[in-house]
């Protein structure tokens, strides 16, 4: 859907306008909506995004508790793009004036329909078009950006796709950062000791709709030695034919460790000058799986 309005340019602000209590630089305007849904209700922390006539990120965040977002940007032409889970993107152009509000008004979003489920039975993970990718921090410096390069898992996906459960299983010392002696070193006792513990393990059996496409699978994982419970925070993407005519299943997902958790212990190599990677890793997972034959 795409929509185009006006900012009213007036000379004086209204006393009475929201722009009233907005100071804008010269030069600038004020761009703004109210997001709903169908029956009228606010669409809190709905994203939005203002780019320019070349594509470039402007400004963005997420509505307020009222479902209005409102920002001061140079005066000029401008796209919006709205999204929210389980509802369907809106887009607009947006014309702001010089000390002026640009004021959609109310754009209601319409509810999207979610993808359609994988058919129950068993599946697996199709390693060769699949990622377990992770980011780390060097120590407050640059990201560190790695991956586990050999995996394998199951999915059962259950009559009700609530009652399904999965496995995966992680080779520990297929863990690449893209430099050898790091690597080493992550595989080194000092971090996943993987001569002590050779796999990393995950196993869930709860999955929780959270609407739209959206769902978190929580479960056990178990790594250096210990078990701890980890939510993964996933997107179903749906349905499709593989090159050989395989139907496969698609989603992504994403978690956070802390690797005191895990007594993955970084302290004494503080101590002894050491630059390692910090202490919470960023996990996203892209997977495709294929119905066992």
């Amino acid at each position: 859907m795409f929509g185009r309005w006006l900012g009213n340019r007036t000379d004086q602000k209204d006393r009475t306008s929201p722009l009233a209590a907005v100071r804008t630089p010269p030069g600038a305007g004020v761009l703004s909506c109210r997001v709903v849904d169908p029956v009228h209700e606010p669409v809190a922390g709905a994203e939005f995004t203002v780019s320019d006539t070349m594509g470039r990120k402007v400004v963005y965040g997420g509505t307020d508790p009222y479902g209005t977002f409102m920002a001061t940007v140079p005066a000029g032409e401008y796209r919006l793009a709205l999204s929210a889970e389980g509802y369907t993107p809106y887009r607009a152009t947006a014309l702001v004036g010089e000390n002026s509000l640009a004021s959609l008004g109310d754009v209601t979003l319409q509810v999207s329909h979610p993808p359609e489920p994988p058919a129950p039975g068993d599946w697996e993970i199709e390693t060769m078009h699949s990622s377990i990718g992770f980011t780390a921090r060097h120590i407050g410096l640059a990201r560190i950006h790695g991956q586990f390069t050999s995996f394998a898992g199951a999915v059962r996906i259950g009559e009700r796709v609530e009652r399904s459960a999965m496995h995966v299983v992680i080779d520990a010392a297929s863990i690449d950062t893209g430099v050898r002696m790091r690597d080493d070193h992550l595989r080194s006792a000092d971090f996943l000791d993987v001569q002590r513990f050779p796999t990393l393990e995950f196993y869930s059996e709860r999955f929780v709709h959270k609407g739209g496409s959206r769902w978190a699978v929580t479960g056990a994982l178990s790594l250096h030695g210990v078990t701890r419970t980890v939510t993964l925070d996933t997107e179903y993407l749906g349905l499709g034919n593989g090159m050989e005519g395989e139907v496969r299943a698609a989603c992504r997902a994403t978690t956070e460790l802390h690797r005191d958790d895990f007594t993955v212990n970084w302290q004494s190599m503080l101590a002894r000058g050491i630059a390692v990677v910090g202490s919470s890793v960023r996990v996203d997972l892209d997977v495709q799986l294929v119905a066992k034959g």
